[in-house]
């Protein structure tokens, strides 16, 4: 691994457990072990250090999706859909450093004032966002998924999950005690009622 993955290894962990604001060069100067000097000269400021974390939680997102939707052989958008939601459950779990950085509101204060901050967040939920879209008229082609427009459904989906992971995120609820609620409510929402 070389130093500038290591730095962003661990600004990943850091801005996950202490956000933007309260991570500073030299915490992850110390944890990784070397100068600030050596992390200035990977990463020009804090901030273009931040945009390289959204930057690498966006593309492990986009890797992580596409390699589930290969690995896997949809009959149909519904099922495409229910198993989105999973996933992305799953992932909130198995990545819960990506998903704190996310849920964090100095993210988000940051990409009030910063477009390249706001772009990458939008690239994030805009890559997740697609792929429910994508099942929503998988199934509306196969009649699986109600006539209704697709973007807007996807997106009321997509919250409903992520905010459910944003619940689980801060120890409110158990997203896996609620699994079975929400893919019952989620179906009702998509499936067809006339095929």
């Amino acid at each position: 691994m070389s130093k500038k993955q290591a730095i962003l290894q661990v600004a990943t962990k850091l801005f996950s457990k202490k956000g933007f604001k309260d991570t500073s060069i030299a915490d992850l100067a110390n944890v990784i072990g070397t100068a600030q000097g050596t992390i200035f000269y990977h990463f020009n400021s804090k901030e273009q250090l931040f945009l390289s974390v959204l930057k690498s939680v966006k593309d492990g997102i986009i890797e992580e999706f596409e390699r589930y939707l290969r690995e896997r052989d949809f009959k149909i958008g519904l099922e495409m859909a229910e198993g989105a939601i999973s996933f992305y459950l799953s992932l909130a779990g198995t990545r819960e450093e990506w998903f704190l950085i996310l849920h964090r509101h100095d993210a988000y204060e940051l990409a009030a004032v910063n477009n390249s901050c706001r772009q990458n967040l939008e690239g994030i939920y805009n890559s997740i966002l697609s792929i429910f879209e994508k099942a929503v008229l998988l199934g509306q082609d196969d009649g699986s998924i109600a006539d209704m427009p697709a973007r807007k459904t996807a997106l009321i989906i997509f919250a409903m999950v992520d905010g459910l992971v944003r619940f689980n995120t801060y120890k409110l609820y158990d997203a896996g005690a609620l699994y079975n609620e929400l893919i019952s409510s989620c179906r009702r929402i998509l499936q067809n009622k006339h095929p």
